[in-house]
């Protein structure tokens, strides 16, 4: 009795280690329990020797042994805060990583902070973030007030819809379709234009649950936040793929920082042509089922 009770004993002990794993830190979502998705993540070797003294930012955030990198919190896959495991996930997360690395910054250096939308520019000229990284869309207004590395991805706006759904094929096919997307964005006027019924809430999430019980026909928005949303909805959903505008997404930094931003460049440049951008995409927004797009080329400047 007394060694059936030991080995009931490890058995048990093994089972609870097994269940344990299933929830790995760094898998895109770690809450969802994907491990096979978290395997698949490259990692990045942390340039020991990095030296970049030119750049006041790098200068202060070695100095202080940290590298403080703004992000969104709230888009699946992309820029996602688990807060069950305190870690952050997504594809724009594995492109903070691979910077910072070749930055000399290990990823217990980095520190995350949530800034919102309208607060980027505010954030990085008054030095609270080092980095922005987050659906960041580069355009000549913006360059007046920060610098931008990149782009790493090109996107564009797109439509998310029920994977059973074969009526909407682009954006010519939403005439009078109910579309879903958050107050106040440029989808809005866009979307309009092919005769689209619009419907507008605060949140994407929140039209994502309108579309799961078919109450609207459609979500639009930039493709890489419905990537995250179709994956998150494993065979429930799928992002049409007909892009209609371009949003090229570049990381954020102070205006004027050149040293900093060659360095993010060449960071970007060597993690893209080792593969490691490839296989970021395909362990995050790539499980939505899209194919990896073509790599951008960098506009250095």
């Amino acid at each position: 009795m007394k060694a059936r009770r030991t080995v009931a004993a490890a058995l048990s002990v093994l089972a609870l280690t097994a269940v344990a794993a299933c929830g790995k830190d760094g898998s895109p979502n770690a809450s969802s329990g994907d491990a096979s998705a978290a395997a698949q993540l490259p990692t990045y070797t942390v340039k020991a020797d990095a030296k970049l003294d030119a750049s006041p930012v790098w200068a202060n955030a070695k100095k202080n042994g940290k590298l403080v990198i703004g992000a969104k919190a709230d888009q699946p896959y992309l820029g996602f805060e688990d807060l069950q495991t305190n870690t952050r996930n997504g594809f724009d997360i594995e492109i903070a990583k691979m910077v910072a690395a070749d930055l000399g910054f290990k990823p217990e250096q980095i520190e995350w902070k949530t800034v919102v939308s309208a607060n980027r520019e505010t954030a990085l000229a008054g030095g609270q973030i080092d980095l922005y990284v987050g659906t960041y869309s580069i355009n000549d207004n913006r360059k007046k007030l920060v610098s931008f590395g990149g782009p790493y991805y090109i996107a564009g706006q797109d439509l998310l819809v029920n994977k059973d759904n074969t009526d909407i094929t682009g954006p010519e096919a939403t005439k009078d379709k109910a579309v879903c997307t958050v107050t106040g964005s440029t989808s809005i006027d866009k979307i309009k234009t092919y005769g689209a019924k619009v419907t507008a809430y605060d949140t994407y999430a929140q039209c994502v649950d309108k579309l799961l019980t078919k109450e609207v026909d459609a979500v639009t928005t930039d493709d890489a936040i419905l990537k995250g949303y179709a994956a998150k909805n494993a065979g429930k959903l799928k992002v049409v793929g007909k892009t209609f505008s371009t949003e090229k997404y570049g990381v954020g930094l102070k205006i004027d920082d050149k040293a900093l931003r060659d360095a993010v460049n060449d960071a970007l440049k060597a993690h893209e042509d080792n593969g490691d951008w490839k296989k970021a995409y395909d362990a995050t927004l790539g499980l939505s089922g899209s194919a990896a797009p073509a790599v951008p080329a960098l506009e250095r400047y």
